[in-house]
């Protein structure tokens, strides 16, 4: 049986500077953005390449607070094209950090959730 990490919930204190800086600033595709109710707003934006998305809004439970979403990995081709690409853009970004089990680029949304990018190393150069 295959298990699929679709949608991961990360929470924003203003759902709009969210929905801007995600899909203006990184690029995400903006899928879904419905008012259900009164007290109840589901955003869906989903990172290009990506089979998960990330949901933001308004009223959607869970307890975690605007700012503690830390643990958000996403694996990107080129650390030092896209780390170029979000400075363009105006995004305050990490430098690369070296590892041996990558190369890291760490960015903070407006509400202070942490991403972490990875440039996975190249596998086939390793004996």
């Amino acid at each position: 049986m295959d298990w699929k990490i679709e949608l991961i919930f990360v929470p924003v204190t203003d759902v709009d500077r969210a929905k801007e800086f995600y899909v203006d600033k990184l690029g995400f595709n903006p899928d879904h953005d419905q008012r259900v109710h009164d007290g109840l707003r589901f955003v869906q934006l989903t990172p290009p390449g990506s089979a998960c998305s990330i949901a933001i809004g308004e009223g959607l439970g869970g307890t975690m607070e605007p700012g503690s979403q830390d643990s958000i990995q996403v694996v990107i081709p080129d650390a030092d094209a896209v780390l170029a690409e979000l400075r363009a853009k105006g995004v305050e970004a990490e430098g690369v950090d070296e590892q041996a089990w990558g190369r890291f680029v760490t960015l903070k949304d407006p509400d202070g959730n942490r991403w972490t990018l990875q440039e996975l190393p190249d596998y086939s150069q390793q004996a």
